[in-house]
């Protein structure tokens, strides 16, 4: 017979993890202001293998229009010029032979729109997710219907599977109004 409470918290642990990945999609995106967290998908070719970038340099925020990237060794520091020219960040580095520095720009209106647009279909993705998950157990409550599951037990466990969903999409709108708010802000 299926186990209610832990179909529902493998539910929750599925939304949550849709939340995560909203949040760390948005961090990704560049609003304007320096965050270090645009440079986590780069990989620097150290010593014959591809490591992230926080593993061979200190990464630092000096001013909220630039980051600072800091090579632990000086030999490296043409690799990862390369890395974030190859990269999807989109900002050219400035190396002075010892730092490498990129200046973020201020973004357009119409860069803003765009990255609001971005935003919002990540969004979607997870919010589709959730809702798939919502599916997912739905099904199988009906199916434990009939393995033997009371319909008031299934009709109770569908009206908290549906809080939950509810509670996970107004997460991911609150996430997306802050970065939102984030980028338009000048």
């Amino acid at each position: 017979m299926l186990d209610v409470k832990q179909t529902l918290k493998d539910a929750e642990e599925r939304m949550e993890m849709a939340a995560m990945f909203l949040d760390e999609q948005l961090a990704r995106i560049r609003a304007g202001r320096a965050n270090v967290a645009i440079l986590d998908g780069v990989k620097v070719s150290s010593y014959g293998s591809m490591v992230p970038l926080n593993q061979v340099a200190n990464v630092s925020v000096p001013d909220p229009r630039t980051i600072a990237i800091k090579p632990w060794d000086r030999k490296a520091i043409r690799d990862i010029e390369k890395a974030i020219m190859d990269s999807d960040v989109g900002i050219t580095p400035e190396n002075n032979g010892e730092v490498i520095r990129l200046n973020i720009p201020q973004p357009t209106e119409e860069r803003r729109r765009d990255l609001v647009k971005q935003c919002n279909k990540i969004g979607e993705k997870a919010k589709v997710e959730v809702r798939n998950v919502r599916g997912d157990i739905k099904e199988k409550l009906k199916k434990a219907i009939k393995d033997g599951l009371s319909e008031d037990n299934e009709k109770d466990a569908e009206n908290d599977l549906q809080k939950l969903h509810d509670k996970f999409i107004k997460k991911l709108d609150d996430l997306l109004a802050a970065k939102n708010k984030e980028i338009m802000t000048v």
